[in-house]
């Protein structure tokens, strides 16, 4: 098992995948605010900054091989979640609430997506 440079930002983006994984958590976490912790925050939105923004691993996978993601199924499955997840935003835009988000038609295949990224990351 090869590592990676940065595994603290790897551990958060196996947590936001994680997260877009379980439609249980989900409807607990960021619809219900049914929190784990005391000032525990999560947020379709938080896990959206932390795949794109902060780690890119959404945006340019491949190049966040060695970085943040082992080569070479893991690069690969993030692509089939981004094109799901860029899809979801071309059609509704970034300014839904995380319930009419998760109320989507397209909601389902974000979190197959996920779950198959996750297998991944976690083989």
């Amino acid at each position: 098992m090869s590592e990676v440079r940065f595994p603290q930002m790897r551990d958060e983006v196996i947590g936001a995948v994680q997260a877009l994984a379980d439609p249980d958590y989900q409807q607990r976490v960021w619809i219900r605010h049914e929190l784990p912790q005391p000032d525990y925050y999560d947020d379709f939105t938080l896990n959206i900054h932390i795949l794109y923004d902060d780690t890119r691993v959404l945006e340019v996978p491949d190049e966040t091989v060695g970085d943040v993601l082992r080569p070479p199924a893991e690069a690969a499955a993030m692509a089939p979640l981004a094109q799901r997840i860029d899809a979801l935003f071309e059609r509704y835009g970034t300014d839904l609430s995380d319930q009419e988000y998760v109320d989507t038609p397209e909601w389902p295949a974000i979190v197959r997506a996920a779950q198959t990224a996750l297998v991944a990351l976690t083989a």
